[in-house]
């Protein structure tokens, strides 16, 4: 992983603190379990839309971000401006992208999505024109293009679902970086803590007051129908998506 990132400070123009509520409420109730604040760092700003569309831009750096998965790029664009962008798989300091309707396929370039040829692999998706890049960001993940359908394309997203969006849509060509974020070992307990994240205990291993799993002598059987939350909903195995406006862009849902 060394050998990719460049050794330089991260671009302090566009670094920004942003507070860690952990898991908590304006009331300071805690509202997301399992999350806490973790070591302090900064927001590298990240431009997902289309902001320097038709400018020529190169590669200056490529950095570790402790906000995600994948790695960013930080491109310097021919009017001196500086941004960075999620560094997709194979993309060297010195390379050349650019953001355009239409322009060559190749990893870092983005463009509209009907003008990409079937089979090709792309990442940052746009739902909606212009709203910038909301699918498809984490370390070594990509969509393939599956067809082109009139105003729409089809893609078939990493979990199998094969879902349409519009042709208008900008997309980034390539898969996202650093794939091998999968293979990491966090080693002990500690690195976890400074992620943010707080310990998990079972149901199971609970009292019968806290938990609907708790309770009993041993390892004793929930003694249930079905695993449950802590506040009785079903858990594992059933559908926690809500109808969404968005379904009506699902042609084919995720394999089980």
């Amino acid at each position: 992983m060394n050998d990719i990132l460049s050794k330089k400070e991260p671009e302090k123009k566009l670094l920004k603190f942003i507070k860690q509520n952990a898991g908590r409420s304006s009331s300071g109730r805690i509202t997301v379990r399992h999350r806490g604040r973790g070591v302090k760092r900064l927001y590298r700003s990240v431009d997902f839309g289309q902001e320097k569309i038709g400018v020529l831009g190169k590669v200056s750096a490529i950095e570790y971000d402790p906000n995600r998965t994948g790695f960013l790029a930080l491109v310097e664009y021919q009017d001196r401006d500086k941004r960075y962008v999620l560094c997709p798989q194979g993309l060297k300091v010195g390379d050349d992208i650019i953001c355009t309707d239409k322009s060559e396929v190749k990893p870092g370039n983005r463009l509209q999505i009907k003008n990409i040829p079937s089979g090709t692999i792309v990442f940052n998706i746009e739902v909606i024109p212009g709203q910038g890049g909301k699918l498809i960001r984490s370390a070594g993940s990509g969509a393939t293009v599956l067809a082109q359908d009139g105003k729409e394309t089809h893609l078939v997203m990493p979990s199998g679902e094969t879902r349409k969006v519009s042709g208008d849509c900008f997309v980034t060509v390539g898969s996202v970086s650093h794939s091998q974020h999968v293979f990491e070992d966090l080693g002990k307990a500690g690195v976890k803590r400074r992620k943010g994240i707080r310990p998990t205990v079972r149901g199971a291993a609970m009292n019968a007051v806290d938990h609907p799993h708790g309770g009993g002598e041993g390892k004793t059987p929930i003694g249930l129908k079905y695993p449950k939350t802590p506040w009785g909903k079903p858990a594992k195995g059933v559908k926690t998506r809500k109808r969404h406006w968005t379904n009506k862009y699902i042609i084919k849902r995720r394999d089980k």
